[in-house]
């Protein structure tokens, strides 16, 4: 890979910068991380053409043991971390509007949120402890840690199934799905690390359980941030855990969204022995839209990941046959806002795609 694409890596960290300077010149500057996200990132991606070159298969090993990928993720956890905790700063000694109060908490949720959970995502398929560690600080900040659980033992074994909460159905709105794949994610993680627990000969209710474990944490990092600064400005800072729990809101709903669009209308054909057929490149939307897949470490080439999950960003390819978004995750989010606009768009391609591919 050219040292041009491994430079376009570090585009993420335009989102923290565009927060800082607009939270610095402030007033309608607040959206500039926003605008940056939802109009040119987009229009990037409508003028350049897409990027369908996949890593030479000879390449593979070297590319995918090239520790530079690895150290990109690594910097970003405490990028986040550090921006999260200049957020508490600036929500302690600023005050804000409720509508300052909106700008500032949803543009953190477009970093938190919109990298960091895909950082998060990357490093928690993993099996590395550092890199697991690293994914679980990432979910914490947004109050979302049992993502872990149930994207890795849960969606990626029922995917584009009527058991997996994380795959939308035709015809189901972003909002309905939002509150089923929610709650009933979580549920599941509760599930499935009971089983897990259950078959460690271990308690549910112990220090073992990490579904306990995750609920205290943040807990503990958002009560650490309000009496430090409480004791630095000599007064209860309350701003604080109301900003990080609205932040971590707009976060996790912002993944929602993500996987609202990454499988709607997705099915496995459930086998004559009740087994679903195998997870391939046929089962996740794919997206090969330049910028917006620098910006999210190529988590657009879903299809990919999904048939190959142990494989690490660099290497994910495209694949023709895979269903194909019409643009990129930014455009395609603001899409999924607007049901009747979304289903006018994806409804068609989806019945189009299933007729050339399954005849």
């Amino acid at each position: 890979m050219s040292s041009l694409k491994k430079i376009g890596f570090f585009s993420a960290l335009f989102l923290p910068l565009l927060l800082i300077l607009g939270t610095r010149l402030g007033g309608g500057y607040l959206f500039m991380v926003h605008a940056f996200v939802f109009i040119l990132v987009p229009i990037m991606d409508y003028f350049i053409s897409r990027d369908k070159q996949n890593v030479p298969l000879a390449a593979v090993s070297q590319v995918t043991n090239d520790n530079f990928y690895k150290l990109v993720t690594f910097f970003w956890v405490y990028v986040q971390l550090a921006i999260v905790i200049w957020g508490f700063w600036i929500v302690s000694n600023e005050q804000l509007v409720w509508w300052e109060w909106l700008a500032f908490s949803s543009g953190m949720a477009l970093i938190t949120g919109g990298i960091g959970i895909t950082v998060a995502h990357e490093l928690g398929h993993k099996k590395g402890r550092l890199e697991q560690s690293y994914a679980k600080t990432l979910l914490m900040t947004v109050c979302y840690m049992h993502f872990i659980i149930e994207h890795n033992r849960g969606h990626h074994v029922r995917v584009a199934t009527p058991e997996d909460p994380a795959t939308s159905r035709v015809g189901e709105n972003f909002y309905a799905f939002w509150f089923r794949s929610v709650v009933d994610g979580y549920r599941s993680a509760w599930d499935l690390e009971r089983d897990r627990l259950a078959r460690n000969r271990k308690a549910f209710l112990s220090i073992h359980n990490q579904m306990i474990q995750f609920l205290v944490i943040p807990l503990l990092f958002v009560a650490t941030g309000f009496f430090v600064f409480s004791f630095i400005q000599n007064r209860l800072v309350w701003e604080i855990p109301l900003f990080f729990f609205l932040q971590s809101f707009f976060g996790f709903s912002l993944l929602e969204l993500v996987n609202y669009l990454e499988h709607y209308g997705m099915e496995r054909r459930k086998m004559p022995s009740g087994i679903y057929e195998r997870v391939t490149p046929l089962h996740s939307w794919n997206a090969s839209e330049v910028v917006s897949n620098f910006l999210l470490f190529q988590l657009q080439r879903h299809s990919d990941h999904h048939a190959n999950a142990y494989k690490r960003y660099q290497v994910l390819n495209h694949y023709d046959e895979s269903p194909q978004l019409p643009a990129g995750y930014s455009a395609m989010i603001i899409l999924a806002l607007f049901p009747p606009l979304w289903f006018r768009v994806m409804n068609p391609r989806l019945d189009f795609w299933k007729k050339q591919t399954f005849g």
